[in-house]
């Protein structure tokens, strides 16, 4: 069934498929920290330290804000459809669930258990957005009254609103927290050693030798590209990540070099038939 025949009107259609594919997108980019920070803690416990870090940051300053863009401008309308308070009340729950799974990951006393909370935000996530675009989205589409197109533009509108103010959906305001993000993360790495100590963790400030990897064989086709530039927005310079296919995927190339021009170097070190791995080095 096209998006055309869910909603009242073509532009509520146009808007019914970006926020289903702004959805996958976040999911994607989730399910590539996550995954990084999995295979981080199995093979370098210090650098999934930097990439637990990053995952935090990435939820702070896109995932919780969507939700509580989403709380205050598209669940105040879908509640008062029939049939639908309690399917909203429920998505509020969740919304507190995301927001105490992100704390559980920032918290967490060790990066083995903060890889434990991620996965479970993972699954909470997917299937929170599972239900956004099958039952509420559609919802809105076609409600008599109701511009699904208009309510988006104010949700874009409440987002760039609490971005420019600095806030966020959580227990933490975003620019507060003493954990190491974004830029942070790619200053501490040039500071010291392996884990930004400096040495004086007794680790001997060693650089991490051990590359991450990114399986997307085992990531659902819709989401695999999310899940590629969210695994590389963990990658700081002069480090690399490990990829691997199930073809040989130009199309994702071509879109990271559109998305950041010249920021990694490509390297092909496996070439089928069952696998492509690539190294990709961020300059």
């Amino acid at each position: 069934m096209s998006a055309l025949t869910l909603a009242s009107a073509p532009e509520d259609a146009a808007a019914l498929d970006a926020a289903t594919g702004r959805h996958d997108r976040l999911a994607g980019e989730l399910s590539g920290h996550v995954t990084v920070l999995r295979t981080a803690v199995e093979r370098d416990p210090r650098a999934a330290e930097k990439i637990r870090a990053a995952l935090v940051a990435f939820c702070d300053r896109e995932l919780l804000p969507h939700a509580a863009a989403e709380e205050s401008v598209l669940y105040p309308v879908a509640r008062r459809l029939p049939d639908s308070r309690l399917l909203i009340e429920s998505l509020i729950a969740e919304h507190g669930c995301l927001v105490a799974l992100v704390d559980a990951v920032r918290t967490a006393p060790g990066p083995t258990a903060a890889a434990a909370e991620a996965r479970a935000l993972q699954v909470l996530f997917e299937e929170h957005v599972a239900k956004e675009n099958g039952l509420v989205l559609p919802l809105l589409a076609v409600a008599p009254g109701v511009r699904l197109a208009a309510l988006l533009a104010d949700l874009h509108t409440r987002l760039a609103q609490d971005t420019a103010a600095g806030g966020t959906f959580g227990s933490r305001d975003l620019g507060t927290d003493t954990d190491i993000t974004g830029e942070e993360a790619e200053e501490s790495g040039g500071r010291g050693g392996g884990c930004g100590c400096g040495g004086g963790c007794g680790c001997g400030g060693a650089q991490e030798t051990t590359v991450p990897e990114l399986d997307l064989r085992s990531v659902p086709h819709s989401l695999r590209h999310a899940a590629a530039f969210g695994a590389l927005d963990t990658v700081e310079a002069g480090r690399a990540m490990v990829l691997i296919a199930p073809h040989d995927p130009l199309p994702l190339l071509a879109q990271m070099e559109q998305r950041t021009p010249g920021r990694f170097a490509v390297e092909y070190l496996q070439r089928g038939p069952e696998a492509w791995r690539l190294s990709l080095s961020r300059r």
